[in-house]
């Protein structure tokens, strides 16, 4: 399988999410099917079958997790040389050229993707146009609302 890229962070939350899938959702679900089965008929214990379909969403969750962390190609960007270019894992300023607002957004993968928060996936078509330039080039955004140009201001390493 192709390896896809992820920052450490994202590496981080994943794993600490599938350790809690893994040390306490599914005892407890697992103590939630033991109790229902105690109640008696199991064809009509809506508890029961409540529980096994929890059981079943953690077990997917758990086994998505551990596939997209074994295709994960951990990009730790604080340990690249600093170039001014745009790559995976910084974080840019850009100055919108229209309205001269500013914004940050730093170039994650697209599991850690969380635009409120600033993080832009890889294969967004913002990212993608900024992939490659420099501080002071001027980047043209196809957007649904029109092109939209933007100046990079910054390239950070954090």
């Amino acid at each position: 399988m192709n390896k896809v890229p992820m920052t450490v962070a994202g590496e981080a939350r994943l794993r600490k999410e599938l350790e809690e899938l893994k040390s306490e959702a599914r005892p407890k679900v697992i103590a939630a099917i033991a109790e229902a089965r105690e109640h008696g008929d199991l064809k009509e214990n809506a508890e029961y079958h409540a529980a096994r379909e929890q059981q079943g969403f953690i077990e997917g969750r758990i086994q998505e997790i551990e596939g997209k962390l074994s295709n994960a190609q951990v990009i730790d960007v604080t340990k690249l040389p600093r170039t001014g270019k745009v790559i995976f894992g910084v974080t840019v300023e850009l100055i919108n050229l229209d309205s001269d607002e500013e914004v940050t957004y730093r170039i994650v993968g697209e599991d850690e993707a969380d635009i409120k928060s600033g993080r832009l996936s890889v294969t967004s078509p913002i990212a993608r146009a900024l992939i490659g330039k420099e501080e002071g080039d001027v980047v043209a955004v196809r957007t649904p609302r029109g092109d939209v140009e933007y100046e990079i201001s910054g390239v950070e390493h954090l």
